[in-house]
């Protein structure tokens, strides 16, 4: 594993200019990297977008739907029976009637489900991601020279300068996670009044 340190930057002129003034301090192009971070939330880790495979407020529908096939089954075969004892029709309208309860019922039950948490606020506890979006400068440093770089993208303008572990290859973070929490640099952090 490399040790990796990086500063996030609001443009991609501003990021070069940080880029161009490590190479003045001795980085090799190698070693330095920029890109960009896309806004929380839209990484892209499904093929459709998004990172989340449910939504959160949905994902007590399938119970709602169990229950609702079954009291939708239960109904619609009491009136089945019903049209069948009053009408002397076939069977066969007793079946349908159930069938029909049951689909009624599931998609009302899945529906009742996702609408409990609209009307109470209730929001499902889900990964929050601390990452900004912008323009990412990595630098691959060892650790005699990581100072420097924390201090080169400091006085460049980057912000919340982190360090971390990962794969370095081909001049690039190879195994670089937007959603993961970013460590910060502890002799870097920005303090807050």
């Amino acid at each position: 594993m490399s040790l990796i340190v990086a500063a996030r930057f609001t443009t991609f002129p501003t990021a070069e200019n940080a880029a161009q003034k490590l190479f003045n301090t001795g980085f090799v192009e190698e070693d330095v990297t920029l890109f960009f971070v896309n806004p929380r939330g839209q990484h892209a880790h499904h093929p459709i977008g998004g990172n989340m495979g449910t939504d959160p407020g949905a994902r007590d529908a399938p119970k709602g739907a169990g229950m609702g096939v079954t009291i939708g089954s239960v109904m619609g075969a009491v009136v089945g029976v019903a049209i069948f004892a009053a009408f002397s029709a076939p069977l066969l309208v007793s079946l349908i009637a159930a069938g029909v309860g049951a689909y009624a019922g599931s998609l009302a039950g899945a529906m009742s489900r996702t609408r409990e948490h609209a009307k109470t606020g209730y929001r499902v506890p889900y990964h929050e991601e601390l990452r900004d979006s912008g323009v990412l400068v990595a630098v691959h440093v060892s650790q005699d020279n990581q100072l420097e770089a924390a201090r080169v993208l400091r006085e460049a303008g980057g912000m919340a300068i982190e360090k971390a572990t990962g794969r370095w290859q081909q001049g690039r973070w190879a195994d670089f996670d937007p959603s993961k929490t970013p460590e910060p640099f502890n002799e870097f952090v920005e303090k807050r009044a």
